[in-house]
């Protein structure tokens, strides 16, 4: 039912996965019966877990890494990485620099040309050490790398800004990305984002993605939607995107993986994303926290460098143990910030969920007051739920 703003303006209500709880149904199961598998293009993961492709998090030792666990980590082939042939002692003075000079740094140090033979030398270093090779570009980067990206043959491409549409208007003087016919062209499963609608989620996937980013905004160090005021709570923006997949596998008898993207912080918001129809989910700032991440504690948006509006920031997110404690485990935390696969395994088990399909068909309530009901001693002394 749409609201009233005023006089001819109506609004949608929107919800945040804080905003909602999954209901338990009449069957459980023993979570170590529940399968976690999913498949994006022609790979199958075990944990439905995909790190960012943010300087922060991952580089090519996390990336293999990842791999190794189960999970996958995304390269960002616009970052450090492949701006500096060592990216240890950038990333040094990004940790060490002081808030007030942070953007003008950021701003500096991005301003550095990205060599082409480092994308090629990256992917490679990935694939040397036994990961899966998947990296990131912007719809600018895709087009200008191109072919280069196409040489150096990584597994997996992501095509990725704040918004991305098929319908994109540019001055005369420039020439957009071809999202169709860069995912026809390129010999590796590409996949597209970020969007948070059912109308152009539908239309990228009719483009030939093969795979959906959805979410604007709710990631830990993202300011997109304090600068531009853009973005659809993550709830409602997945159950609208993954509606899309839905129709356009009805149509096609294609199926194109939803990933969830931003906001997602512990174990209990991965079943939520799961249940509203996510596939997957993209998480940036829990993998920060590991100990081999490249951050040095810290954590910032892929915007953030911009020379004209940075759209992200610096946290400081410390560290809190292992990549392999954070997703497999075992916990040391009592926050829900370790061991995210267990516990969405235990959380389809007391569904009655014995796979991701069913886990998405779960009942989902509305409830402002999860997260607070009943927690005032963990909120007083700063434990669990209350940190």
């Amino acid at each position: 039912m749409d609201i009233i703003i005023g006089r001819g303006k109506t609004a949608r209500r929107a919800y945040g996965i804080d905003e909602i709880a999954l209901a338990p149904g009449t069957r459980t199961l023993d979570p170590s019966l529940a399968d976690t598998s999913w498949q994006l293009g022609n790979i199958t993961r075990e944990i439905p877990i995909i790190a960012s492709a943010m300087d922060s998090v991952v580089d090519v030792k996390m990336a293999a890494t990842l791999s190794q666990l189960g999970a996958l980590g995304v390269l960002n082939l616009e970052g450090i990485q492949t701006r500096y042939q060592d990216p240890e002692p950038i990333l040094e003075r990004i940790a060490s620099v002081g808030k007030t000079e942070f953007v003008e740094l950021m701003q500096e140090l991005y301003a550095e040309p990205i060599k082409e033979e480092l994308i090629t030398q990256r992917i490679k270093e990935i694939k040397d050490n036994g990961g899966i090779a998947a990296v990131s570009l912007t719809p600018a980067g895709a087009q200008k790398f191109a072919t280069t990206i196409k040489a150096a043959a990584p597994d997996l491409v992501f095509v990725q800004a704040t918004v991305v549409s098929t319908d994109h208007l540019a001055p005369d003087t420039f020439t957009p990305l071809d999202l169709a016919e860069f995912c026809q062209s390129m010999p590796m499963p590409v996949i597209l984002g970020n969007c948070v609608t059912y109308e152009v989620a539908l239309s990228l996937m009719e483009a030939g993605a093969a795979g959906i980013l959805v979410g604007i905004g709710p990631g830990a160090a993202c300011t997109s939607r304090g600068v531009l005021g853009i973005g659809v709570p993550q709830a409602t923006a997945i159950a609208d995107c993954a509606a899309a997949r839905d129709k356009f596998r009805q149509n096609t008898d294609k199926y194109v993986p939803i990933i969830a993207d931003g906001g997602i912080i512990t174990g209990g918001d991965i079943c939520k994303c799961i249940a509203c129809g996510a596939d997957a989910v993209m998480i940036g700032s829990p993998i920060a926290r590991a100990k081999e991440a490249p951050g040095r504690e810290y954590h910032w948006g892929m915007a953030t460098p911009s020379p004209v509006l940075p759209r992200g920031t610096r946290i400081n997110v410390g560290t809190t143990g292992t990549i392999k404690e954070i997703l497999v485990g075992p916990a040391r935390l009592d926050d829900g910030t370790h061991n995210l696969l267990g516990a969405l395994k235990t959380s389809m088990g007391t569904l009655g969920a014995k796979n991701l399909q069913e886990m998405q068909q779960v009942e989902v309530v509305i409830a402002p007051s999860l997260l607070t009901e009943g927690k005032v001693y963990q909120k007083a002394q700063q434990l669990g739920m209350g940190k």
